[in-house]
């Protein structure tokens, strides 16, 4: 009885943090080069979880990491000259207090500095490890398909996109902010759009599918608990009872 306890609550743990996963996908759904994300399961086997049980090996469910799915979200023409859309491979590195982070949320902007930043006030690097500065009456800023800007004043530089060689070993730093210490790939020839965002690549209906499913998991593993518990206590009574 106590290995059915076990392997429900196991259960239990797992589908709990599937949960959290396919909610945060949901909570991103319209959030710009966000990238939806699956857990991963497997089963752990173990000797006997209590004496005097009869099978040989208990199974238990484990979850041992997480799956990004890297298929490209749908363009969403802007007109906004300072969003940049990555078609295909490839991220934008960005400058942060600690280090170098990558996004392919490209929902830029000028700060008041004149320089291009992320939405949350990240600097964007260009090729030249440097950040990307305008200046104040400077006009027709153009983003060419390979990244290369120009303006009024002529070229100004290009925006630096890499690649890695395991993009499932990037981690989540929060937002869209991805980090890892796999050395940088650069792209010989990305491939930008000016005036556009990468959309979610989230899909709300499967995800509302797959909440459904990790409900009913969890309610089914609950219903195993609860039978487990109800045969510990007749037992108990019926060995505790006067013969």
């Amino acid at each position: 009885m106590e290995n059915a306890l076990l392997i429900g609550l196991s259960r239990q743990m797992a589908m709990t943090r599937e949960m959290s996963t396919i909610a945060n996908n949901l909570a991103n759904m319209n959030t710009s080069g966000f990238k939806s994300e699956a857990m991963l399961f497997d089963q752990f086997l173990m000797k006997d979880a209590s004496e005097g049980s009869q099978a040989s090996k208990i199974t238990f469910v484990q979850d041992f990491g997480q799956h990004r799915n890297l298929r490209d979200g749908t363009l969403q023409m802007t007109a906004n000259p300072f969003d940049v859309a990555i078609t295909g491979d490839g991220f934008f590195r960005v400058q942060t207090e600690n280090d170098v982070l990558y996004t392919r949320n490209g929902h830029f902007r000028l700060d008041e500095a004149g320089q291009l930043v992320t939405a949350g006030g990240e600097p964007v690097l260009t090729d030249a490890d440097a950040p990307m500065r305008f200046a104040q009456d400077e006009t027709d800023i153009t983003i060419a398909r390979d990244g290369t800007v120009s303006s009024s004043l002529g070229l100004r530089g290009k925006i630096s996109v890499v690649t890695f060689e395991n993009l499932q070993n990037m981690r989540n730093v929060g937002g869209t902010l991805l980090s890892t210490l796999q050395d940088e790939q650069p792209i010989d020839e990305p491939r930008v759009v000016q005036g556009a965002l990468e959309g979610s690549n989230v899909q709300p209906i499967v995800e509302m599918t797959n909440m459904i499913e990790v409900t009913r998991s969890y309610a089914s593993a609950q219903k195993l608990i609860d039978q487990s518990d109800q045969m510990r206590r007749k037992a108990i009574q019926e060995l505790g009872s006067p013969a």
